[in-house]
């Protein structure tokens, strides 16, 4: 679990082939790997993935092709943000976030407002019906508010910091974003929808 603070950028450094996927080596020195053990959680731009090599202040993950097939900005050398697994006695400075990518959405537009800038995003249909005005969103690892909702699109304000500790400041419009939307939003939806649905599966 996490909380959509991003704590560093990291690069990855290399990418080395498997049958279905990639070897990730990722340069996580700004992060600080001390603390950092094979089989630990890092969230890789909002990406759950699991350490399985530590050498100083690189680290290694293995992506697999279903990781790879529903999220974007892992197949390719670059900046990334990072975050570590949130222990019990930290505190929640962002949301509940759960490294589970729920689809990819699409940059409309972004610019700078005075001094903040104002992301809009597309998120596919089947994800518009989560996301609410005042309400929580994950772009890419970071945990922001949702300012207005406009059918499938959203829109975010980004105070400078934001932009600066993260690799949001990259945006334009044409790029892809992974989206996790709030975990209490899918919840309720199961909840409010879940008995209609499973009695149309078994009709």
């Amino acid at each position: 679990m996490f909380s959509g603070i991003v704590a560093a950028i990291g690069r990855i450094t290399q990418l080395a082939p498997l049958d279905k996927g990639f070897r990730l080596d990722v340069d996580a020195s700004a992060l600080g790997t001390a603390d950092i053990a094979i089989g630990d959680s890092v969230a890789c731009s909002g990406v759950c993935l699991t350490v399985v090599h530590v050498d100083g202040g690189m680290l290694q993950f293995d992506v697999s092709g279903e990781t790879l097939s529903c999220t974007v900005g892992l197949d390719a050398a670059g900046e990334i943000n990072l975050e570590k697994a949130l222990r019990l006695a930290d505190r929640l400075g962002g949301h509940l976030v759960t490294g589970h990518v729920d689809g990819v959405g699409e940059v409309v537009s972004f610019r700078q407002d005075g001094e903040s800038w104002t992301l809009v995003v597309r998120a596919p249909r089947e994800l518009a019906k989560y996301i609410a005005r005042k309400g929580s969103i994950t772009v890419d690892g970071v945990s922001l508010t949702v300012n207005r909702v406009d059918a499938a699109d959203f829109w975010i304000n980004l105070i400078p910091h934001t932009v600066e500790v993260t690799t949001l400041k990259r945006l334009s419009p044409g790029a892809r974003v992974n989206l996790e939307v709030d975990l209490i939003a899918r919840y309720v939806e199961r909840i409010m929808h879940g008995d209609e649905q499973i009695a149309t599966h078994f009709r």
